[in-house]
């Protein structure tokens, strides 16, 4: 069977294989079963493992829940934070953080920053010891798609275990791909997702927990129901069940991207993407666009760029000339700024972004 392959540039769900999208053609079986229990347990197992060094293992575990990455980060703060929040706000995602936080009504204060600049430690420092309430979590996203920007989570958690502080870490648009550490980085939760670096199906999102972080919540009576991932984490332990009917095809499709993602290694797959986004930088400069974010600031995943002759053209019109070739691109989230965003993570080659540079080329011709 022939997929149309289309190069997806948008900052996920990413380009996949077509080994991952076969892997969900598999027989109807009930999720109750032995047999998937076994394939969740394994996909649960390696997830922790990208993550966690093997001597680590025994102190986190991962806890998956059917959703998207909003999903994800949403059950962790709904079951997680008991106290005080401080989110780090450098963009749309850290905003959407709070809102969480604020749908919820916990105690959150937010720290809001630059979104084309890494968050400073020594003014986040600052802004812990000036709270009237010591926080007892911090959130932040490590890679900021709002622009690319790459925030120092090393740092960050450093500065959380001198003030004795939980650390909660949006990786949505990192995991799989930027080399992490959860023990060295001092991270309680991590939040990721299916379908970005994974480079598997939307749908399954996964959050990686200190063990000894997780239980101290046994006795919280958390204000959510489907989203808690204690009772979530609990069951799967005691009856090796998720507690509600997961998205089955998209577990096998997971399983096999997991597989691809340790065969290339997180590594090697940072240094795949590295070298497209060195190749799409180079181009765009050589064709006269502008970049917000400075190379020694940015994710290597994502580029947000300014344009030139943004007074002759639509975002829209551009984006159904890319559509009509099977490349798609994505609009800027900064409101104040005429910016579109190429991000070349995902089952995506050298040739797909030289290919984007040619069309965008051509596209910039028929301006004029």
């Amino acid at each position: 069977m022939n997929v149309k392959r289309n190069i997806l540039l948008n900052p996920g769900p990413a380009t996949t294989t077509d080994s991952v999208k076969m892997s969900q053609v598999v027989p109807d079986i009930c999720p109750r079963e032995e047999e998937f229990a076994t394939l969740v347990e394994e996909v649960k197992n390696d997830l922790t493992r990208i993550v966690v060094k093997p001597e680590d293992y025994n102190e986190y575990d991962s806890v998956l829940i059917g959703g998207s990455g909003t999903a994800v980060m949403d059950a962790i703060v709904s079951s997680f934070v008991t106290g005080k929040l401080l989110v780090v706000n450098n963009g749309a995602y850290g905003k959407r953080i709070v809102d969480i936080a604020t749908s919820y009504k916990l105690d959150v204060e937010q720290f809001e920053c630059s979104s084309s600049v890494p968050v400073s430690i020594e003014d986040l420092e600052n802004v812990i010891t000036s709270m009237s309430k010591k926080p007892d979590h911090l959130a932040i996203i490590h890679h900021e798609t709002t622009t690319g920007v790459l925030n120092d989570i090393k740092a960050v958690g450093d500065l959380c275990r001198k003030y004795n502080v939980e650390l909660i870490v949006d990786a949505i648009s990192s995991y799989a791909a930027i080399p992490i550490d959860m023990k060295e980085m001092n991270i309680s939760f991590l939040a990721s997702t299916s379908n970005k670096n994974l480079q598997g199906m939307a749908g399954i999102g996964i959050a990686v927990c200190n063990l000894n972080d997780l239980m101290k919540r046994k006795d919280y009576k958390a204000p959510n129901f489907y989203l808690n991932l204690f009772d979530q984490y609990l069951n799967f332990k005691n009856k090796r069940q998720m507690r509600f009917t997961p998205p089955v095809q998209t577990f096998y499709a997971l399983k096999q991207a997991v597989k691809e993602t340790l065969d290339e290694g997180v590594e090697r797959r940072y240094a795949r993407y590295s070298g497209m986004w060195k190749i799409l930088n180079d181009g765009l400069k050589e064709q006269g666009f502008d970049l917000l974010i400075k190379e020694e600031d940015s994710s290597k995943l994502m580029t947000t760029i300014f344009d030139p002759k943004s007074d002759k053209y639509s975002f829209n019109d551009m984006h159904d000339f890319f559509y009509k070739k099977g490349i798609t691109i994505y609009p800027g989230k900064v409101s104040e700024l005429n910016t579109f965003r190429v991000a070349n993570i995902g089952a995506l080659e050298n040739e797909d972004i030289k290919l984007f540079l040619k069309e965008l080329t051509n596209y910039m011709e028929t301006l004029g």
